[in-house]
């Protein structure tokens, strides 16, 4: 009851403090809540949500093969129960344990799911689409471009100089060029640098392009944790003896990861994103299904409607990983503490 007091005293010495800001807060609040109500009467009244709901399957899957739509939808299943495993802290301490490797493990499973071998029907990666394709490219790149962007950022605090300029090169490079020019790159160029009879299907193209570019990005947040080291650490771990690379992966690097946390979870929002401009390119992912769907006569000016599920989709995505991102930095945090 208190806090709720000491809340209403606050708006009210922020928001109504004299007669102007009385006024003003008043007209924003009028204005806010006259468009409140009227998107619900759109979204509720209005909207014609068939669009959606005649085409979730194509949301979700893209033209994966009917009979075969289990496979992608046990993945995004396992998705949502390892985010939800990961949020709700399990007591258990082997599961806990075991989360690192089911998470390393999902994007491997989800390209077995969904390109077949095994026991399971081989699918052509252009049936590939939807969320599933958006989280695939996702995971992939992220899996990928993290050990290499680490890679890149201890390569530029190396004291071989060809090594520190040869990162620096790349980093600085990769910094420079837009992510459109890189995905071109990927999708029109890499095949050209193959051996005669090798082929890369173009899910794996963009999954190069995007790790190219993102590993940069990653590598400079991973940098500037690693340059946040006080150097007693490097000494403490001298003192007992520890080699440079024991001191550099035992002490210096989880520390580094830990206070590049947050830049790096806005990399891999970032990266979920920026897998919409592979419509361009010609990949259905979910963004390319809107627009194939938009592309059909029965749908056509149900733009509103499409964009504002799509918008409904990523913000769902983004903001469980960036939940997932917030409760590993507090298990951190935690962790340092008892230790």
């Amino acid at each position: 009851m208190g806090n709720s007091y000491n809340y209403i005293k606050y708006i009210k010495r922020v928001a109504f403090s004299n007669a102007l800001d009385s006024i003003i807060s008043l007209t924003i609040l009028s204005f806010g809540i006259s468009a409140l109500v009227n998107l619900f009467k759109w979204l509720v009244f209005s909207a014609n949500w068939s669009v959606v709901s005649l085409n979730l399957p194509l949301y979700l899957f893209g033209s994966f093969p009917g009979d075969q739509l289990w496979r992608p939808g046990l993945w995004i299943s396992l998705f949502a129960i390892f985010s939800f495993i990961t949020l709700w802290g399990p007591r258990w301490s082997w599961l806990r344990k075991s989360l690192p490797f089911l998470w390393v493990s999902y994007a491997p499973l989800g390209i077995f799911l969904l390109a077949g071998g095994f026991g399971l029907s081989a699918v052509e990666s252009q049936n590939w689409g939807g969320l599933t394709l958006t989280i695939l490219l996702t995971s992939c790149s992220a899996i990928v471009s993290l050990p290499l962007g680490i890679a890149l950022a201890l390569g530029r605090q190396s004291t071989l100089p060809v090594i520190k300029n040869l990162s620096s090169i790349y980093i600085d490079t990769m910094r420079s060029l837009p992510l459109i020019a890189v995905l071109f790159f990927g999708q029109l160029l890499i095949p050209l640098f193959l051996p005669v009879g090798l082929e890369i299907n173009r899910v794996s193209r963009a999954i190069i392009a995007f790790t190219l570019f993102v590993s940069a990005y990653i590598a400079e947040d991973v940098r500037g944790g690693l340059q946040s080291m006080p150097k007693t650490q490097k000494e403490a771990g001298e003192v007992l003896g520890l080699h440079p690379f024991q001191i550099t992966y035992l002490i210096i690097l989880p520390q580094a990861l830990r206070i590049a946390l947050p830049s790096l979870t806005n990399q891999a929002v970032g990266l979920l994103q920026n897998t919409s401009l592979m419509a361009i390119l010609g990949l259905v992912e979910l963004l390319g299904v809107g627009r194939s769907i938009l592309a059909n006569p029965e749908f056509i000016g149900r733009y509103i409607e499409v964009y504002i599920w799509l918008a409904a989709i990523y913000w769902i995505v983004c903001t469980v990983m960036a939940l997932i991102a917030r409760h590993l930095e507090q298990q951190m945090t935690l962790d340092k503490k008892d230790f």
